[in-house]
């Protein structure tokens, strides 16, 4: 068996680089997946969500070691584990992060992946419902909208409230303007999740020159001196090696890839030996620099029956997916985060660092209803940790799950962070335009107030937004992993492409930037050529150094 590419992972990154690297006839693609079909309503259908992301057929349901700072609690991290890989379990939220984020890429070492050289991939993916200009487009595979057009009066009221609180309106936080309270987007078309198996890799399946293998779990990659030539993998019970003439390329996400590497002999030495495994090439930063979003759910009992708590009985989630399965429509449509704001924690901060995911319900991620009664909720957090983490490989094989460690709120910074997450969605849920909806906190509680106390509620209660990146980063210095062109450093014919090459954490969601990644990824593969770089302007307040928000709060 032999390919020009082989690609480990079908997912975010996967099924991109099948689709554009296929594009070439002359060019055989393998792309293997260890999951299986993404047939199933309660993938494809947007309002499930909670479902495909806590089951076992369709996710690695990752923990970390408990996590010294969080009360040494084992911390959940999801990884898909089905064809679209983490894009057909996620939240279906769309979110590029912010201009700056990418700068900050190209300031780490990773060169030509500062915004300009990246808006073009992103505008090159999407499919914006909304029309074209010079930071969105359509055409492209991925389909972008803002769900049911926020139909819940509350997704209206959270924008009004922020902009009573001090704060800009955005219409579209992914193109110039991040900074502020606006409608949010997902990725969904007609009514079903976007994925990228959906968006890239089903309409092209057919095409002769690309071969997707799924069941198939890749074992290792195999070298020939420091030359990758391609993997070993088990599919029914049989191990089968694949060679390739070009190049290995691992899309295993930001778990699996570096767990592979190691495996494969790839990594800090010390760590690799003790798990058993030969060196093959000593590269310390396999592994290193993990980062992750922590939030925690900011909960208000509501005053009128408008919520989506009423809809959770059985009746009504039968009358939600039948209207689903007949027309496509309806509740069944949307992921329910409709509204969004991006904010900054505090003067002498350039761009954003806490996100907000507007939900008209009181409920948790898995579903379950936060309390008896209607009430509303914010998804908040600090979105550009100074914590780092690790994961490293317990022993030689793969299916054993690594050691994975994100050490949050290890940094003072990331701390104040949070505090400023309580303090500041006080101010917002206190405004004005809350008034005919707004009754008692159920969380945190009015009584969490002092830093100590919130400091307690954080750490009792934070949770990961399933946003696991950055442990192979991109870069030139001695802890980078793959270099700007995303060849891994020191080995030929072997790179990496997903969200484990990100040198930081970009504020949001990272589906996006994740497909960005591959996108551009694959044009360097190609040696094709880079679009060129976009030359737009980018808002920042022009007076961040000494203010936290361009207006006052009306509300203290």
């Amino acid at each position: 068996m032999e390919a020009d590419y082989i690609i480990v992972g079908a997912g975010s990154a996967g099924c991109v680089l099948a689709h554009r690297l296929s594009e070439d006839p002359t060019k055989q693609v393998v792309l293997l997946e260890y999951g299986g079909s993404d047939r199933n309503l309660f993938i494809q259908m947007p309002t499930a969500l909670s479902i495909p992301m806590n089951t076992e057929k369709y996710a690695w349901q990752f923990h970390t070691e408990p996590e010294p700072y969080l009360n040494n609690r084992r911390m959940h991290c999801p990884r898909g584990k089905v064809l679209g890989g983490s894009s057909s379990i996620n939240g279906m939220v769309y979110v590029r992060g912010h201009a700056r984020d990418f700068d900050e890429w190209a300031e780490q070492g990773a060169m030509d992946w500062d915004y300009q050289h990246c808006l073009p991939y992103f505008r090159k993916a999407e499919d914006w419902a909304f029309g074209s200009d010079a930071y969105r487009a359509q055409g492209g595979p991925l389909s972008v909208n803002n769900g049911n057009q926020m139909q819940n009066p509350l997704y209206r009221t959270f924008i009004e409230a922020g902009v009573q609180a001090g704060y800009l309106p955005t219409q579209d936080y992914n193109a110039r303007q991040q900074e502020g309270f606006g409608p949010m987007h997902m990725t969904v078309k007609n009514g079903l999740r976007w994925s990228t198996a959906n968006a890239y890799l089903k309409p092209v399946l057919k095409r002769p020159n690309l071969q997707v293998i799924t069941h198939a779990m890749t074992q290792r990659i195999l070298f020939e001196g420091k030359r990758a030539v391609g993997v070993s993998f088990l599919k029914d019970g049989q191990e089968q090696q694949l060679k390739a003439r070009v190049e290995v390329i691992l899309s295993a996400g930001a778990i699996g890839s570096p767990q592979l590497l190691q495996v494969s002999g790839i990594g800090p030495a010390a760590v690799l030996q003790a798990a058993g495994v030969s060196v093959v090439h000593d590269l310390p930063g396999v592994g290193e620099n993990l980062q992750d979003h922590l939030e925690f759910y900011f909960q208000f009992r509501c005053k009128q029956p408008i919520t989506l708590n009423g809809q959770l009985d059985p009746w009504h989630k039968f009358l939600i997916g039948a209207r689903w399965l007949l027309k496509r429509d309806g509740l069944g449509a949307t992921n329910h985060f409709e509204s969004c704001a991006f904010i900054r924690s505090k003067a002498g901060i350039e761009w954003p660092d806490i996100q907000y995911h507007f939900l008209p319900a009181a409920m948790r991620y898995d579903g379950r209803s936060a309390f008896d009664g209607h009430g509303f909720q914010v998804h908040v957090g600090h979105n550009k940790p100074k914590s780092r983490g690790r994961i490293q490989i317990r022993s030689a094989d793969v299916r054993e799950a690594p050691s994975i460690l994100f050490n949050y709120l290890q940094d003072q910074a990331d701390i104040e962070g949070f505090r400023a997450c309580v303090r500041l969605t006080r101010n917002i849920i206190g405004q004005p335009a809350f008034d005919p909806y707004r009754d008692s906190e159920i969380q945190p509680g009015e009584q969490v107030q002092t830093d100590e106390e919130i400091d307690a509620f954080v750490r009792a209660n934070g949770e990961s937004a399933y946003h696991p990146s950055c442990a192979c980063r991109m870069g030139t210095d001695a802890l980078a992993v793959v270099d700007p062109t995303t060849r891994v450093h020191g080995i030929e014919g072997l790179r990496v492409v997903d969200s484990s090459i990100f040198p930081t954490i970009t504020n949001g969601n990272l589906n996006s930037p994740t497909i960005m990644l591959a996108e551009r990824a694959a044009d360097l593969i190609k040696g094709k050529g880079m679009l060129p770089a976009a030359g737009v302007e980018v808002y920042t307040d022009p007076e961040y150094a000494t203010r936290q928000r361009v207006g006052q709060p009306q509300v203290l």
